[in-house]
């Protein structure tokens, strides 16, 4: 722990535990191997059931999420993969396909009650599509801290090519893959080493 990671210590009264903040943030890392340990249902739920309360544009909740556990449905997956993360995945315990509902503004009327948005977003197609990508994208982010808080690992990837897994598995063309996310219990033997981190005055100003 450097310097820097010291400051972390001094935290408000108000703050969740260090054991919760480790396992979010300090401690987590993104595993390309797994156990053999299986994921069940209940759990793919649960991590659904926490992570559905961080928060999007007029509650848009955008993102969509395909669990890919079968040796069928990863092969589906295989043509669109990089070589580089083509093993991890096939044998990762489970594979999450996070994707953008390109029409989540059908469900503004029962999920954002305040008035009626849903015409907003329905004759705006690019303001639509630029909603939809960044609240996914932040759902597909509280996923990971929700699994990495339940005790699981994740290894979430952007080298695959979007478009064949678009054909493959949203042929319709609603739902489109963001990024994806190999899920499980993390083997440490399969980690690099931990890359270093911006300081504050590096990313950060105060005005």
């Amino acid at each position: 722990m450097n310097a820097a990671d010291t400051q972390n210590t001094m935290l408000p009264p108000e703050a969740a535990p260090e054991r919760a903040l480790d396992m979010a943030f300090r401690h987590a890392r993104t595993f390309n191997r797994f156990t053999d340990k299986p994921v069940t249902d209940e759990t793919l739920r649960a991590i659904h059931a926490l992570m559905k309360w961080g928060p999007t544009s007029m509650n848009s909740q955008a993102a969509r999420f395909v669990f890919l556990r079968s040796k069928e449905s990863r092969e589906r997956l295989r043509p669109a993969l990089s070589a580089g993360n083509l093993e991890k995945t096939m044998v990762a315990p489970i594979t999450v396909i996070v994707a953008t509902d390109s029409r989540f503004y059908e469900h503004l009327p029962t999920q954002f009650p305040a008035y009626d948005a849903r015409p907003t977003y329905e004759a705006n197609p690019t303001l639509a599509d630029k909603t939809g990508l960044r609240d996914a994208t932040l759902q597909g982010a509280y996923f990971i801290i929700a699994a990495r808080l339940l005790g699981l690992d994740c290894g979430p990837m952007g080298g695959f090519d979007a478009d064949k897994a678009n054909a493959e598995f949203f042929a319709d063309g609603r739902w489109r893959a963001n990024f994806l996310i190999n899920l499980g219990y993390g083997d440490p033997a399969g980690n690099r080493p931990r890359g270093p981190r911006l300081e504050f005055d590096q990313v950060a100003q105060i005005i």
